[in-house]
């Protein structure tokens, strides 16, 4: 008989499976925090705290924005800290959830908490460390985590304990733990890059910097939840005990909006609702707590993604039909969770649903098809201060003479067409022929079809698909706005010539820009001897340039259709930097403006004679 062969031992998960782990974390970490926004650490942060206190039975407490007075009363230096009141942890549960990359004493899921986002977000501009302070019971413990400069790792800093042993977290002293943190909370103390930086300086590019710590966190918050006060340190550089140094609560967008607007509500969309408020008059937009108008954003679980604000809000609230009026209008969007998948990035700076992009696009369209009615009131009520164009009918006589040229000669397939053409002509100076025979091949055919020698047009060929003749749309309405009278928003066209609005075929100027201006008060100095002619200079002005920018749109809109010109392409073409380009040769608009003003003023040789 044979050895008998051993029992097989039963396979650990260990033995089937060898898991995977980071060959370099220094990179991950720092990789994965150049995607955070600006300041995105705040909201992380906070975020923590606000966990904490939900893990209580009571879920209620504080989250404090401070400076840690502890390390300013021993060195003078002002470092930042945040304090929650929640449930803290122990010595072991900071060494377990602290430093591991995606690692959480809460729920962890794709819509709720990821365990990364304040490592990744504070780690990378704290080099020095992020000194965690956490009582549990009315025991306090601390760890720190730093990137080690020897060994240019993330990690745990080793302590040694006042027993003469050693490891990475230690009980601290009552003394250390600040006001309003009774048997349970935590401190959380940012050191910064170097022992002498001030981390209460706000990151580059952050608005409000006196207030930047609130104005963020006001910005980024809808509401906060009930039950949980949200405090900021101001003035913090001034004596302690001074009135202007003092904590003030964050409560987040909605308690500003609903205090200030003087009309609200909802609308319906496919997949989500917009909730829309408009200001009053005598709101202070400038005090720098809030996010002012014009801005949009997506709501999602109370927290505001995406914003659009200033440019970019002004371009979005357009593009949802608030043409006039959008520096009292805020609208936020939120996608429906319920029905859809909605989740965030892992830098928590975009939503995507269902694994697409939020649909804002879609969700314009609807929007401008169905304005609230307090919207569009107010709308119209702006609208009516722009200078409607006067100079329609003589700029379309002129373009009548001229309208053959914007017909540009392009074909689309049809199935039953009168023309045909070639599939692969894709270049231009095509010819048109008759359905079957006959016209021959010099392009002197005539007919509706093609223009020899147009330069946009797709060759036609004696064989090939059905086609017929695609025409031009009409020509864009018109207005010219100024930051006077309050239908351009400062920074809103700033320094460009216009811009023109697609969906509703309108194209906005700017009365302010520099071009235009120049050239009114070139010719008004010219003029200034004749009287009431300051008036009629700007009027002609602003005729000649606006028939340079309807020309460039019509023109632009007759490429639509064609291989080499796609929605994309197009959009270029009648952007606001295009649109500028387009009035800045002066030769020719200038003749036609003198022109203008001697058929109505006089030459001014008349005027020197």
């Amino acid at each position: 008989m044979g050895t008998p062969r051993p029992a097989r031992r039963a396979l650990t998960s260990v033995d089937r499976t060898l898991h995977m782990s980071v060959a370099n974390m220094t990179f991950m970490v720092d990789r994965l925090g150049a995607d955070c926004a600006p300041g995105q650490y705040i909201r992380e942060l906070t975020e923590n705290g606000l966990a904490a206190i939900e893990a209580l039975p009571e879920k209620k407490g504080d989250v404090i924005w401070d400076v840690d007075w502890n390390t300013h009363a021993l060195t003078g230096r002002y470092k930042l800290c945040m304090i929650d009141t929640g449930i803290g942890m122990t010595g072991p549960e900071m060494v377990e959830y602290i430093n591991k990359l995606s690692s959480s004493m809460h729920e962890q899921s794709t819509t709720s908490n990821f365990g990364v986002g304040a490592k990744i977000s504070a780690a990378p501009l704290n080099h020095d460390g992020i000194i965690y302070l956490s009582w549990r019971d009315g025991v306090g413990s601390m760890i720190h985590l730093w990137r080690d400069p020897v060994e240019n790792v993330y990690g745990l800093k080793q302590f040694e304990r006042p027993d003469g042993t050693y490891d990475y977290w230690a009980h601290v002293e009552r003394a250390v733990k600040p006001e309003g943190i009774g048997d349970h909370g935590t401190m959380v103390i940012l050191l910064g890059n170097a022992e002498e930086q001030n981390t209460l300086e706000p990151p580059a590019g952050m608005p409000m910097p006196a207030k930047w710590i609130l104005r963020y966190l006001n910005a980024r918050y809808f509401r906060f939840p009930a039950g949980v006060t949200v405090k900021v340190r101001e003035g913090w550089a001034n004596p302690q005990g001074d009135k202007h140094n003092f904590l003030r609560v964050a409560d987040g967008m909605e308690a500003w909006l609903r205090a200030s607007a003087e009309a609200a509500g909802s609308l319906p969309l496919t997949g989500a609702t917009a909730h829309w408020w408009i200001l009053r008059t005598d709101v202070d937009m400038n005090a720098g707590h809030y996010t002012p108008p014009p801005h949009m954003a997506a709501l999602y679980q109370d927290e505001l993604y995406e914003l659009c604000q200033s440019r970019s809000g002004v371009a979005r609230l357009q593009s949802f039909g608030v043409i006039f009026g959008h520096s009292r209008v805020v609208i936020y969007v939120e996608p429906d969770a319920a029905k859809h998948r909605v989740e965030a990035n892992t830098a928590r700076t975009a939503l995507t649903m269902d694994g697409d992009e939020l649909p804002w696009n879609e969700w314009a369209a609807e929007f401008r098809e169905r304005v609230p009615d307090a919207i569009r009131v107010l709308i119209d009520e702006v609208g009516a201060k722009a200078a409607s164009s006067d100079h329609r009918q003589s700029i379309r006589e002129r373009l009548r003479q001229i309208l053959d040229l914007f017909k540009l000669t392009h074909y689309r397939p049809v199935k039953d067409g009168s023309l045909t053409m070639d599939p692969e002509s894709i270049v231009a100076g095509g010819r048109s022929r008759g359905g079957g025979g006959g016209g021959g091949g010099d392009g002197r055919s005539g007919g509706a079809g093609g223009r020899a020698g147009s330069i946009y047009g797709l060759f036609l060929a004696a064989e090939g698909k059905a086609a017929e003749e695609a025409t031009v749309t009409g020509e864009p309405d018109r207005k010219w706005v100024t930051v006077t009278d309050g239908t351009r928003t400062q920074g809103d066209m700033e320094d460009r010539a216009a811009k023109y609005l697609a969906p509703q075929n309108l194209l906005l100027i700017n009365a302010d820009f520099r071009v235009f201006t120049d050239m009114v008060a070139s010719w008004a100095k010219k003029y200034e001897s004749a009287p009431g002619s300051a008036h009629v200079v700007r009027e002609v002005v602003r005729e000649w340039f606006e028939q340079q920018l309807v020309e460039a749109v019509m023109g632009a809109k007759g490429l639509r259709d064609s291989r080499q010109w796609n929605m994309t392409d197009l959009e270029k073409l009648w952007s606001q930097e295009a649109l500028t380009a387009v009035v800045i040769p002066r030769y020719h608009v200038n003749f036609a403006i003198g022109r203008g003003l001697g058929s109505r003023l006089g030459t001014l040789k008349d005027r020197v004679a």
